[in-house]
């Protein structure tokens, strides 16, 4: 092998012939340039030397060997998954109703006469048994209200004349040997203060000691017991009186 020129390859060669061909045509059209100039300036003789100077060929650098990257393969294209059958749609088209026939406007009934003698009559009849109807509840409500005011007053009586008994009970002093349970029944007559005025015998015991002892009891029990109700108070009293209750 040879020092002084290096074997270059095909390209490096065309390269150069190229390098070359292009050295030379530019010079040619320097010349045909200085030419033309030159005469159309100094319109000189008809006999123009003209010194064509060889062209130094260029210094041709010799191209680095690229080493070319590895050429990477794609990846396999992956399987496209297989889109789920899609479903037809279904569409139902319902089918129209038909509308229905506008109903006919009923007719407006004939307004019937009024006769001014049976209203009259009417209203008077509604009047009266409105009026019966109130007199009959203020009726039942006054027959409640007496009805109330009767069993307080009989309540009040009771408690009153129980209060009375009881006075008189305890200051009994009963005699010996009395048989059964006789009933003695005694007529008091008081004073607004409960002061024992007289007191007689309406129906006898059958004992006459034990009558004159419910007697003597009731005159030491005067002042009788006061009604807590004013309007109970009597000033005539019938009192009833058992040995065993009353």
């Amino acid at each position: 092998m040879s020092t002084d020129s290096p074997i270059l390859p095909p390209a490096n060669r065309a390269g150069k012939r190229i390098s070359i061909a292009l050295a030379i045509a530019v010079h040619l059209v320097l010349a045909a340039f200085l030419f033309y100039g030159v005469r159309w300036q100094t319109k000189a003789t008809d006999v123009v030397e003209v010194e064509l100077v060889r062209a130094v060929p260029a210094v041709v650098t010799p191209p680095v060997a690229v080493t070319p990257a590895p050429t990477l393969e794609p990846p396999p294209p992956s399987k496209p998954e297989p889109a789920p059958p899609r479903k037809p749609d279904i569409v139902i088209k319902e089918k129209e109703k038909p509308k229905p026939p506008p109903k006919p406007e009923p007719k407006p009934e004939p307004k019937p006469r009024v006769d001014p003698f049976q209203e009259q009559l009417k209203h008077e009849a509604e009047q009266l048994t409105q009026r019966k109807q109130a007199e009959s509840a203020a009726r039942e409500l006054a027959q409640l209200k007496t009805a109330q005011a009767g069993a307080a007053r009989n309540k009040a009586v009771a408690d009153y004349l129980g209060r009375i008994r009881g006075k008189i009970r305890g200051n009994i002093v009963l005699p010996p040997e009395i048989k059964g349970n006789p009933e003695a029944i005694f007529e008091v007559t008081q004073l607004p203060s409960g002061e024992v005025i007289s007191v007689k015998v309406k129906k006898s015991s059958g004992n006459p000691a034990l009558d004159a002892a419910v007697e003597r009891a009731i005159l030491k029990s005067s002042p009788l017991p006061k009604p807590e109700q004013s309007d109970v108070f009597d000033r005539l009293l019938h009192i009833p009186y058992r040995p065993i209750g009353d």
